[in-house]
């Protein structure tokens, strides 16, 4: 038989969650309410820094736990074999969700074409192909060393060493 004074713990403790979770959400709410960008902000902000904090290394609390401790073996590789894949799939839109670790590749030019636009259509000797998605002049010949580098969200830029300028790119292969 279970204790009066643990059933009342527990029942107060299940009741104190439950309005404290309806209080933030009512106060959610209320700050939704609020006209005013600038009120509105300052809203959210006092809610937030009115909440417990939780240190950043801490897990996000979640309602399920999922195990991986027996996969982790077969996500071990090699760090050249790694290195090589980043570089495989630097740009590569289909993979843009994972976080790629590199922010600069450097690439030999094989072809050069240019579309009915004047845009390049770059062809390296690793397989990829990157188009010019801007309108400016940039002179390339084939065999020339060049990089591509991450730029704002999520674009691309393709310059030379021994020149100050670049052009923007997407990866089209």
């Amino acid at each position: 038989m279970i204790k009066p004074q643990l059933l009342l713990i527990t029942t107060a403790s299940i009741f104190l969650s439950s309005f404290a979770h309806a209080s933030v959400e009512s106060q959610l709410s209320t700050c939704a309410a609020v006209q005013d960008k600038l009120e509105r902000l300052i809203c959210y902000d006092n809610l937030a820094s009115s909440l417990p904090t939780r240190s950043p290394n801490s897990p996000i609390p979640t309602t399920e736990t999922v195990a991986v401790a027996s996969s982790s073996a077969a996500v071990l590789t090699s760090t050249a074999s790694t290195q090589k894949n980043a570089v495989e799939e630097f740009g590569n839109l289909e993979k843009s969700k994972q976080e790629q670790a590199i922010d600069t590749i450097h690439l030999t030019v094989s072809k050069i074409k240019k579309d009915a636009y004047g845009a390049l259509k770059i062809e390296f000797t690793n397989g990829q192909v990157w188009k010019q998605t801007d309108s400016r002049r940039f002179k390339l010949k084939p065999e020339q060393e060049v990089f591509i580098k991450k730029a704002a969200l999520g674009s691309f830029t393709l310059g030379m060493e021994d020149r100050n300028t670049t052009i923007r790119v997407k990866r089209l292969k």
